[in-house]
């Protein structure tokens, strides 16, 4: 079974929140954690990493907290996820780290890297603002029939 971990999960529903508060209204990370449940001290982590990567800015102070770095249609979540989970690898043969010493002779090499850019395709067809508008399964199923559709698929 293939699996996001909850550092990708929490990550993805913390820039919601944050994208909620776009352009001007910054996100305290407590609100964050009691609006998605999840603990300060992981989001703390989460949030580093996230402003590390320039998808947001924290703000100090009275009324601060987190702001995107640019609008909600220019953050994709293949953005989001490639900084916190490392590029789309659903085996250990594709993982750069790891590499794969069969794959000259590998009959499923070819099949897990198909299978593996689709789901980063998928990602980078999806944004924080269509999060916040509220897109249902059936929406995100006729982004990627359009896209197909586009590239002559």
């Amino acid at each position: 079974m293939l699996r996001l971990s909850t550092k990708g999960q929490y990550g993805v529903r913390a820039m919601y929140e944050i994208a909620r508060g776009y352009p001007d209204e910054p996100v305290t990370i407590r609100s964050i954690s009691e609006k998605q449940d999840v603990s300060i001290p992981y989001l703390e982590q989460i949030l580093n990493k996230l402003r590390h990567a320039g998808l947001i800015r924290s703000i100090k102070g009275p009324g601060g907290g987190y702001v995107l770095q640019r609008a909600p249609e220019e953050i994709t979540i293949a953005d989001i996820l490639f900084e916190l989970e490392g590029p789309v690898a659903i085996t250990s043969c594709l993982d750069p780290s790891e590499g794969c010493i069969r794959v000259e002779r590998c009959v499923t090499h070819l099949l897990w890297k198909s299978l593996g850019k689709q789901i980063e395709d998928f990602l980078n067809t999806i944004t924080l603002k269509d999060l916040l508008s509220g897109k249902s399964y059936k929406d995100f199923a006729n982004i990627i029939n359009k896209k197909k559709r586009m590239a002559g698929v």
